[in-house]
């Protein structure tokens, strides 16, 4: 009786599936990968299985990753320092060869690697690929003081044609951050920036950002996850500090893509196995959901 009674509740889990399934079909998610997610040997494979599956059951997921770790590694095996301003890292040229390599040549296909070994059909590119990613240098501010950082990039304009061909047909298309400028010169961008720019771009029903956090806490209620969020909401409450530190600039960059016409995003703990079903596929979900309005996709959605 026992083994009847789990096999009804994994049929219940798939039909509390089912209007998720059916709202999605066709449309396209973007994920950045990034965090304990890319570390852990147990959560790399869950995160892999779930993006897969995404694929099969008829959504176009789309993968950003970053790859800090790798490169700061990288960079002190070829005895090169590493320095940051406001969280963003100092590229001079040499750094840039570095960070290009680390990102392109190995970060990004172990992910696509993975991928297929799963039974998806991914396609490893970053933004030089069919111009992709056109930006120009970023300066960053501190103190009143524009500090030039480098190889670092902001985005100017995104080319969504190469995305759009290959995450429309079978395959998955696994993004490197890095740009080029006009005259063909690299440069490195954050993943989170570079994840929310083709979102909107796209016009992605969903971002969903992979973290080692929760999601959004809530400062006055002992730290009580906030699971919806409208992008007023968020402004509000940075202004009265209840969100705080380095979860700004992630919701932030959530409310710019609900802006230019992303659906969903979702801040989420990518430590948690298979966190991407979890979300996307449970009446509850598990992160934080920012969007314009609060609008369940069914009547049973708990938002």
């Amino acid at each position: 009786m026992f083994e009847l009674s789990e096999i009804i509740r994994k049929a219940e889990i798939l039909i509390e599936a089912l209007p998720y399934i059916q709202a999605l079909a066709g449309k396209t998610v973007v994920i950045k990968y990034g965090g304990n997610a890319m570390i852990n040997e147990e959560l790399k494979n869950s995160v892999m299985e779930d993006i897969t599956l995404l694929k099969y059951i008829g959504m176009n997921p789309v993968v950003v990753h970053g790859g800090g770790p790798e490169i700061t590694k990288a960079l002190k095996t070829f005895n090169i320092q590493s320095e940051f301003v406001n969280g963003l890292r100092k590229t001079d040229a040499q750094a840039m060869e570095v960070a290009q390599m680390v990102l392109v040549g190995k970060t990004n296909k172990e992910i696509v690697s993975l991928l297929n070994q799963k039974g998806g059909k991914a396609v490893g590119i970053c933004g030089i690929d069919g111009v992709l990613i056109e930006c120009e240098k970023h300066y960053e501010s501190v103190d009143g003081e524009q500090v030039d950082l480098g190889f670092v990039g902001d985005i100017t304009k995104i080319n969504t044609h190469v995305l759009e061909i290959l995450a429309k047909d079978e395959y998955i298309p696994v993004v490197a951050p890095i740009g080029t400028d006009k005259n063909g010169q690299s440069y490195n961008i954050n993943a989170d920036t570079v994840a929310a720019e083709l979102a909107a771009a796209l016009k992605a029903e969903k971002l969903i950002l992979l973290t080692d956090v929760e999601g959004v806490k809530d400062s006055r209620n002992e730290g009580a996850i906030l699971h919806a969020l409208t992008c007023d909401e968020v402004h509000r409450l940075i202004d009265e500090k209840v969100i705080v530190g380095g979860m700004i600039p992630k919701v932030l960059g959530c409310v710019h893509a609900v802006e230019k016409g992303v659906g969903r995003t979702h801040i989420i703990d990518g430590r948690i196995p298979h966190c991407i079903l979890l979300e996307i596929f449970t009446n509850k979900g598990i992160g934080t959901m920012i969007t314009q309005q609060i609008r369940p996709y069914h009547s049973k959605e708990k938002l």
